[in-house]
């Protein structure tokens, strides 16, 4: 395995270990399956297949963000309906879902409820525009 492979499963992993090494053995066994050798080619070809984007995404934390995006123009949305509109428990969406997407600035709480940020909107190539009182629209 080369250094280049090993510092995308790294990139990707959300500074966690136990994802790091599930990452790495998904990315083994498909270059086992494929007869490949496990370079960084090989590597983004297994996350792409899990439905890892490029900073670690998975696509639980993209229909949060697409839901939030879409129907509720960005926010804010409290816990309870993002929860009901992605068929989630509150818990899963508060633990599981919004810690990372916080951490990459993707998304924030406020009192009035989840909203999210511009780079949200450009990492899944939506278009973001604000009015003159700086209010999406």
């Amino acid at each position: 395995m080369d250094e280049e492979a090993l510092k995308e499963i790294a990139k990707r992993s959300r500074f966690t270990p136990r994802t790091a090494n599930y990452f790495l053995k998904r990315a083994r066994d498909f270059a086992q399956v494929h007869k490949k050798n496990l370079d960084q080619k090989t590597v983004k070809e297994a996350l792409n297949m899990l439905a890892i984007d490029d900073i670690g995404l998975n696509s639980s934390d993209r229909k949060f963000l697409e839901i939030l995006i879409e129907k509720f123009a960005g926010g804010p949305v409290g816990l309870k309906t993002m929860g009901a509109a992605m068929s989630e428990e509150e818990a899963t969406v508060e633990e599981v879902i919004e810690p990372y997407l916080i951490q990459l600035g993707l998304l924030e709480r406020t009192s009035r409820g989840r909203v999210a940020t511009k780079k949200a909107y450009e990492h899944l190539g939506f278009e973001y525009k604000k009015d003159k009182q700086n209010k999406l629209l």
